[in-house]
C-alpha cells in the first residue's frame, strides 16, 4: 500500500542521515521541514520533501494535512502494560499519607499486582492487555517496551511473556519484552533472597530462552528491593542468554547501581530521580541511555528527574511512561511528553526527541524508528491543525491527534 502526505504544516524529526541517539545540546535541535510531504510505500518511509517537489504522478492514497502536524510515533521504552485488575484502593491509601513503602510493606504494591496476576488466566491477562494496547497506539505510540515482573513465579513470568509475545504478532506495534522476574521478593523468599535469585537464574531464564520469550532483563535496583550485588548477577545471567540490561534504579535512592548497570553495559537505567554527581560522571562516555519517567513522579509525588543537569553535563536522557497499575496508570505520551515540559524545565523540542530518536534507543529500535528517515518504519502521527507544535506540551489535558498511522497503515 502507498500513502503520500501532503500540505504538511510542520514535518518534524526529519533526518537524511540515520541517528542512534542525541545528547546535550543535539537534543535542543529538531530539523523540520515546512509545507511538506511524505511518502510512504510498503510499510517504510520512503521520501519527503518541500511541496515544490512533490510527486506529481503519485497513484496511492493521498490524505492532505493542510494545517496539521506530522511527527514520528511516541517510542515508550518503559512500561508495565501487562497485568491484572487495578491498585486503585492504593491511590486512596497514599491520598490518606500512606508512602510507597508503607503501601508495600502490608501487602500491597507489586505483591499485590503479583497475587492477582496468578490469579489470572492467560486468555484474559491478554484480552486486559490488548485494550490497553489498542489504547496507547491511538494515542500515538508506534513502538513500546513491555516488562514482566507481576508473576514472581515461574509459571507467573512465562504467562506475562506469552501474553507480550502475542500482543506481538497481532498488533503493527513494535514491541520489546523484557523480563523482570527480579521485580521484587516473594513473600516466602523475602529472608532467603539467594533462593529466589536461583529461581531465577536456573529455572525462569531457560524457560524463558527456550521460548525466545525476551529481549531484555531488568531488576529492580533499590533499597528494600534488588541490591547492586543482586542486581549485578542478574545482569551476567542475563548475558548469558543474550539478554542486555534495563535496570530500574536510583527511584527512590542512590546505592551506586548506575555505576555496575554501565560496567555490565546496560542498554538502559530508568527512573533516576535521585542522582549524584558521581552519577553523571559514571554515565558521560558510557553507551547507556538515561530514561525518566514523568509521570510516575506527577502520580506518587515524588522528585523529578533533574533533566537539565543531565543535559548540561552532555548526556542524553529518553522519556517513558512507567505505565503500570500502582505508579503510573497511564500509557499517554503525550502527558509524558508534556509533563517533561512543564516540571522538568525540558523544551518541547527536547521532550519530542527524547520521546522518539532517544526512546527508539533505549530499546534497540534506532534503525527502524524515531525518526522521518528513509527506509524507517512508517509509524507517523497527524495532528489536528496546530498554531505550531508547541501546542502539544502546552495544551497538555487535549488530544491533538488527529490520526495515527503504523507501518502504512492506519489506524
Amino acid at each position: 500500500m502507498a500513502l503520500l502526505i501532503t500540505n504538511i504544516k510542520e514535518l518534524l524529526q526529519v533526518r537524511d542521515t540515520p541517528t542512534e541517539k542525541l545528547s546535550g545540546k543535539e537534543m535542543a535541535t529538531l530539523p523540520t521541514l515546512h509545507n511538506a510531504w511524505l511518502l510512504m510505500q510498503n510499510g517504510t518511509i520512503t521520501g519527503y520533501g518541500t511541496m515544490d517537489t512533490c510527486p506529481a504522478d503519485f497513484s496511492g492514497e493521498i490524505i492532505d494535512a493542510t494545517g496539521k502536524t506530522v511527527l514520528p510515533t511516541w517510542c515508550d521504552s518503559h512500561t508495565h502494560l501487562v497485568y491484572a485488575g487495578n491498585r486503585e484502593q492504593e491511590f486512596v491509601d497514599r491520598i490518606n499519607g500512606l508512602s510507597y513503602e508503607e503501601i508495600a510493606n502490608r501487602g500491597g504494591g507489586i505483591l499485590n499486582s503479583a497475587k492477582r496476576l496468578n490469579e489470572t488466566h492467560e486468555d484474559e491477562l491478554y484480552e486486559q492487555s490488548r485494550k490497553r494496547l489498542e489504547e496507547v497506539m491511538q494515542l500515538g505510540t508506534g513502538a513500546i517496551e513491555i516488562k514482566s515482573g507481576y508473576g514472581l513465579t515461574v509459571e507467573g513470568e512465562l504467562k506475562m511473556l506469552r501474553v507480550i509475545k502475542r500482543l506481538r504478532q497481532n498488533y503493527p506495534v513494535a514491541i520489546k519484552a523484557t523480563f523482570l522476574g527480579a521485580h521484587a521478593f516473594p513473600t516466602e523468599y523475602k529472608e532467603n533472597h539467594t533462593a529466589y535469585i536461583d529461581l531465577i537464574i536456573n529455572e525462569m531464564l531457560p524457560a524463558i530462552a527456550s521460548e525466545g520469550l525476551a529481549d531484555y532483563i531488568d531488576a529492580f535496583c533499590e533499597t528494600g528491593y534488588f541490591s547492586v550485588a543482586e542486581t549485578e548477577r542478574i545482569m551476567e545471567a542475563g548475558k548469558q542468554y543474550g539478554l542486555e540490561a534495563k535496570i530500574h534504579v536510583n527511584q527512590f535512592t542512590a546505592i551506586d547501581g548506575i555505576a555496575a548497570c554501565i560496567k555490565h553495559n546496560a542498554l538502559s537505567v530508568d527512573h533516576l530521580e535521585i542522582v549524584t554527581d558521581d552519577d553523571i560522571e559514571a554515565l558521560k562516555n558510557s553507551r547507556t541511555m538515561p530514561v525518566a519517567l514523568p509521570t510516575c513522579s506527577f502520580f506518587i509525588s515524588i522528585p523529578y528527574t533533574p533533566a537539565r543537569l543531565r543535559l548540561n553535563a552532555g548526556l542524553p536522557l529518553a522519556l517513558a511512561t512507567d505505565y503500570n497499575p500502582g505508579t503510573t496508570p497511564s500509557g499517554n505520551m503525550n502527558l509524558v511528553v508534556a509533563t517533561a515540559c512543564i516540571k522538568m524545565k525540558m523544551t518541547p523540542k527536547e521532550a519530542i526527541n527524547a520521546a522518539t530518536i532517544n526512546g527508539a534507543y533505549a530499546m534497540g529500535l534506532s534503525q527502524t524508528h524515531g525518526s522521518i528517515t528513509k527506509g524507517k518504519a512508517a509509524s507517523v502521527i497527524i495532528t489536528k491543525p496546530l498554531k505550531s507544535y508547541y501546542e502539544l506540551p502546552y495544551a497538555f489535558g487535549s488530544n491533538l491527534i488527529d490520526t495515527v498511522i503504523l507501518n502504512g497503515q492506519k489506524i
